[in-house]
């Protein structure tokens, strides 16, 4: 059964498909089609129609574990939002994948015993009771390992390369003493140079937002080890996100109505602001990783590997050509068509990567831009506290659905609390009864 249709209050709806998500305005209505409320069939609401094409994706998962509260909150508001507009008539593929490459999942193979492959597939397997059950209906659900993410992804380095954007620079980098290999961000710690929060990642800070080279941080140490890292030097490969023309059209994308949320753009618009000493704040962004690591080879570079934040994305587009290839719909020239929509669900802790490296990435490869990015605020629990398994405070998605509880209450609750603003919302047990039994 699905929460939504063209919803009524004797349905009890309460239209919770404008709750879930942005609303969408400004597009010319063609037609007008008549369509009964799932919940309520005797009654009518009348929709206007149109014939766009649009291609929707949330952020990926990655697969190192099972999907959390947040992961199903993000794919119901996104799942709703998707339903309304195929309502409306639209043409729409909703697609998602597993975030697959990475060093953490590749030390998370081997201490299981396994190659990275059978680690991904494993973990994949198990996606498809928690989709169900929450009536989450992608079209599709792919994998970054994937042949067409691999083409993909050499296919863009190779057009940003012919672009003038890619450069090779010698980088000291930190390297475990005991383990014997140089540490991905993730597994290194210490203190946000900005900020000074304590134990915080090599590339972000969870505290601030600020994104920053693992060498900056504060009394750093291995997150495998303990062990205090050594420097070591490596040539990389750099994105040069501070080129002139790069800020130029990230400022002019960003800006474009309707484009961000205001709260999101009043954000980015800080990168966009000169550092004390004048310089730009997008500094040029590392895409390589030295071997051994579990991604894709960049092309030329032997031993060399694509940083997951870089080929991750690009799953978007190659979870796309992996359904079109099942449906024999041609895939390039649907992402060719000017009249086609691309549209972005995210959560707040990922903004930098959403709307500063992937729209530059994709322009100046020749791609298609984002139409827009949702972003959605953190789920909360208890008025504010922050989940935690081991204080208990967690709330487990497929042991909601094991004890019997309805899928539908938690995704007209969530519905309900979540709106167009980049937000934190809060699950409290009291609430969750009150809003389902009223």
């Amino acid at each position: 059964m699905v929460l939504l249709g063209g919803v009524c209050d004797r349905g009890r709806a309460r239209h919770a498909a404008a709750a879930a998500g942005p609303k969408m305005q400004g597009f010319p209505a063609r037609r007008e089609g008549v369509i009964e409320c799932l919940l309520c069939p005797t009654t009518k609401a009348i929709f206007c129609m149109s014939d766009r094409k649009l291609f929707v994706t949330t952020a990926l998962p990655y697969a190192n574990g099972n999907f959390h509260i947040g992961h199903i909150m993000e794919y119901i508001q996104a799942d709703i939002w998707v339903r309304m507009q195929r309502m409306h008539g639209h043409e729409v593929y909703f697609v998602g994948a597993d975030d697959a490459h990475g060093a953490p999942i590749m030390i998370a193979a081997e201490k299981a015993g396994k190659t990275p492959q059978q680690f991904v597939a494993e973990i994949a397997a198990g996606r498809k009771q928690y989709l169900d059950g929450f009536h989450i209906a992608f079209d599709n659900w792919h994998s970054t390992d994937g042949p067409e993410n691999h083409a993909l992804a050499q296919a863009i380095y190779r057009d940003l390369r012919a672009n003038g954007l890619i450069v090779t620079k010698t980088i000291e980098q930190f390297f475990d003493p005991q383990k014997g290999m140089f540490l991905p961000d993730r597994f290194i710690k210490g203190e946000c140079p900005k900020c000074g929060a304590q134990d915080q990642y090599g590339d972000s800070c969870e505290a601030c937002g600020a994104v920053y080279a693992p060498t900056e941080l504060k009394n750093p140490y291995s997150a495998l080890s303990g062990a205090t890292p050594v420097l070591k030097s490596s040539e990389h490969y750099f994105f040069k996100l501070s080129d002139p023309r790069c800020s130029a059209f990230l400022e002019a994308w960003t800006s474009e109505p309707g484009r961000l949320q205001p709260e999101v753009l009043n954000k980015i618009r800080e990168w966009f602001v000169p550092d004390e000493e004048g310089k730009s704040r997008l500094a040029d962004w590392d895409i390589s990783r030295d071997a051994p690591y579990f991604g894709i080879e960049i092309p030329d570079a032997p031993g060399k590997y694509f940083y997951v934040w870089l080929d991750a994305p690009i799953g978007y587009l190659a979870s796309l050509k992996n359904y079109f290839g099942k449906i024999g719909k041609d895939y390039d020239a649907f992402m060719a068509d000017p009249e086609v929509e691309q549209y972005h669900f995210i959560g707040k802790d990922i903004i930098y990567f959403h709307t500063l490296f992937w729209p530059a990435t994709l322009h100046f490869s020749g791609r298609k831009t984002p139409t827009k990015v949702f972003v959605h605020g953190f789920l909360t629990v208890n008025n504010g506290e922050k989940m935690s398994k081991s204080r208990g405070t967690g709330l487990d998605p497929l042991k909601y659905l094991q004890l019997g509880m309805n899928p539908e209450w938690l995704r007209y609750y969530l519905a309900a609390k979540l709106s167009s603003r980049n937000e934190d919302i809060d699950f409290n047990a009291d609430d969750f009864m009150a809003r389902v039994n009223a």
